[in-house]
């Protein structure tokens, strides 16, 4: 509920732009950050501000090239976002946030129960080839790609893949799935919607683990909007994803890119959950 502390917990003034860290928050991210190389050339530019930078490209949707001056120098700026994708590291922070949040909660580092859903999102012109392949969602009328997201029960990513959006839900989800498996072993149900249904689907997802698939469907008497048991968590989740204007088109050339920009949304949400 917005209330008046509320308020005040996600109050960015005092900041040079609302994308910026505040204090307590970069506090939570600096010591995941890897540290200088031991030999060669020292660090010059201020981490924090590269940090800052790239939360700004994820929050406004700019082009790398737009940066405001008083950033670091662009090429900087996408040289270490693209190697923190490539070595790992924002996935190390995203899970290190992930098991602090939860813990913060009161609940288990590795949850038990878990949201599967997808979402389509359209495909903006992009300049260089074409690296990751784009498809058409005929259900939606969409062009572009298609997130998979697995969530727990808090709303938090368990893990995230993108595929062109001609993907059906129900073969999508299996490699998602592998892959929150293989992160968190203990989840023992699976919460989706009547995409996921059918009898095949449920065998594929047993060989991936023993866990139940609980299909959560929509009234056939319900009018107007509802809320679904379970299923209104991972669309709370999308929606604070699409927060991000990056993220509200698809602009990536390369869909390891866009997964990254999804755990840096994720990353921000935990970190202003946390204080």
């Amino acid at each position: 509920m917005w209330t008046e502390d509320n308020c005040k917990h996600y109050n960015r003034k005092g900041l040079r732009y609302p994308s910026d860290m505040t204090d307590a928050e970069w506090g939570l991210i600096e010591p995941l950050i890897p540290p200088e190389k031991r030999y060669g050339r020292h660090r010059e530019v201020n981490v924090r501000e590269v940090v800052n930078a790239i939360f700004y490209v994820l929050s406004t949707g700019c082009q790398w090239r737009a940066l405001p001056k008083d950033f670091p120098p662009r090429s900087t700026v996408h040289e270490y976002f693209k190697l923190w994708e490539w070595d790992g590291t924002l996935e190390r922070i995203h899970f290190s946030l992930f098991v602090q949040v939860r813990e913060h909660a009161g609940k288990e580092a590795s949850p038990t129960a878990a949201i599967i859903d997808s979402q389509s999102g359209k495909s903006a012109e992009r300049g260089g080839a074409e690296l990751d392949p784009i498809g058409y969602d005929a259900g939606k009328k969409v062009k572009g790609i298609k997130r998979h997201v697995v969530v727990d029960t808090l709303g938090m990513l368990l893990a995230g893949q993108i595929h062109p959006a001609d993907v059906q839900d129900r073969d999508g989800a299996l490699p998602v799935l592998a892959e929150a498996r293989r992160l968190f072993p203990f989840i023992e149900r699976i919460f989706a919607d009547g995409a996921y249904q059918g009898a095949a689907t449920a065998a594929a997802v047993a060989r991936i683990g023993a866990w139940d698939l609980e299909i959560v469907k929509r009234s056939d008497t319900a009018k107007g909007f509802v809320v679904l048991p379970k299923r209104w968590i991972v669309e709370r989740t999308l929606s604070w994803i699409g927060r991000c204007r990056r993220l509200s088109r698809h602009v990536e050339n390369l869909a390891r890119s866009a997964l990254a920009f999804l755990r840096l949304a994720m990353m921000r949400r935990i970190a202003r959950l946390q204080l």
